[in-house]
């Protein structure tokens, strides 16, 4: 079995809703959720004029490699009614995946780990929650040290669900 580290977002419409709808289908179409993070609430990276975001991380194991695992979440996002119009647009719901197992894949298609997840405080501080002390395989820091590294400045803060 692999192991994936999946971040989910949603901006728009009811937010919570898509969050949790998301993790159902990840639960029937990609595999089994062994852990799933609280959920934050964070201000547009890099994106001005939108509604802040409401995103969590989960921690999947699946049978299905990289590539099957980007057609499946992929899949997930437009049934739920992802529309892509611009980069980093609005949207009903966002599925990244940011580690899957410890490899590092750079291809035209798929990016893993994701490229901007050192970045972006968003995914750090929920796969902080989950897993503080799993090493980023490309750049050999652990995740807790990534967030204290962190110059991103985007405020996330726990949602009072």
């Amino acid at each position: 079995m692999n192991v994936a580290y999946l971040q989910l977002g949603s901006n728009i419409g009811d937010r919570l809703k898509e969050l949790s709808s998301a993790v159902n289908c990840i639960k029937e179409e990609i595999g089994n959720v062994l852990s799933v993070s609280k959920i934050y609430q964070s201000t547009p990276w890099r994106v001005e004029g939108q509604e802040n975001y409401l995103n969590q991380i989960i921690k999947i194991e699946t049978n299905l490699s990289s590539n099957e695992l980007l057609r499946g979440v992929l899949l997930i996002e437009n049934n739920l009614g992802r529309i892509r119009i611009e980069k980093w647009g609005e949207r009903l719901i966002d599925i990244d995946i940011i580690f899957y197992n410890d490899d590092i894949i750079e291809t035209i298609d798929l990016c893993i780990p994701h490229k901007h997840m050192h970045e972006r405080n968003f995914v750090l501080v929920p796969l902080n929650e989950l897993a503080p002390l799993y090493v980023h395989p490309k750049y050999k820091r652990t995740v807790n040290q990534l967030l204290n590294e962190t110059k991103d400045n985007e405020q996330v803060i726990l949602y009072d669900v």
